[in-house]
């Protein structure tokens, strides 16, 4: 199986090729998002351990753009110990996360953990669900159709589909540029607002106290996400 290190630190990228190496997995390099990002377009890669700190293009961000057309398991590296990365990590998109220094044995057993519950698992993620429940909100995408607790409501276009969107990715947060790339299907250039004015148009139709969400929530200087319930 091939594994990709993402590292600007070289000699923590050489140290994981050698403890990955051993348990015969291919290790590919990358020092910095982009480089990431490029060797995930040209190599089948299972694993990608990434860290958060770095040049050009930072491991939150550069995890973001993977989980656009992605789903490789991603183990976070990051000398931060604080709970705040943790739970920003594990939002974007992560699997899992290990805060350096980090003892050899529990880095090659978290990757040989995630790599066997992807193989396992990986068949029934490919699987076209047509319906997604969020506590009381339902979206049925066969029928088009949304309720909360049971009660139709009734969405623009637009609506459902940023609604749609969220609600396929349970706990993962979107950018607003992002969200606006996804649904109008051109670049962001200014469609902050566009995008805020959509969400409290859905939130006033979806949520009991629109001021206090119980489904759409903000991740502040992020964007926005559905919590699982």
């Amino acid at each position: 199986m091939n594994i990709l290190v993402c590292d600007d630190d070289r000699a923590i990228v050489d140290a994981i090729e050698i403890y990955l190496s051993q348990e015969g997995y291919t290790v590919l390099k990358a020092y910095d998002g982009m480089e990431a990002i490029e060797m995930l377009k040209k190599h089948e890669i299972h694993l990608l351990l990434i860290d958060i700190m770095m040049p050009r293009l930072d491991g939150i961000r550069a995890t973001m753009k993977i989980r656009e057309e992605s789903r490789v398991p991603i183990i976070f590296l990051s000398a931060k110990s604080e709970d705040v990365d943790k739970i920003l990590g594990l939002n974007i998109g992560a699997d899992d996360y290990i805060t350096k220094p980090f003892n050899p044995l529990e880095l090659t057993a978290r990757v040989k953990s995630l790599l066997r519950r992807y193989t396992q698992f990986g068949a029934m993620t490919e699987t076209k669900l047509t319906v997604f429940r969020i506590g009381g909100l339902c979206v049925d995408d066969e029928r088009k159709e949304v309720t909360v607790d049971d009660e139709p409501v009734k969405l623009t276009p637009i609506e459902y589909r940023i609604l749609l969107l969220l609600v396929q990715n349970p706990g993962r947060v979107f950018s607003i540029s992002q969200i606006y790339e996804r649904i109008w299907k051109e670049e962001a250039l200014g469609g902050d607002n566009t995008v805020a004015v959509h969400i409290r148009h859905i939130r006033e139709k979806i949520e009991i106290n629109p001021k206090d969400p119980r489904y759409i929530k903000v991740v502040w200087g992020v964007g926005y996400k559905i919590e699982k319930q």
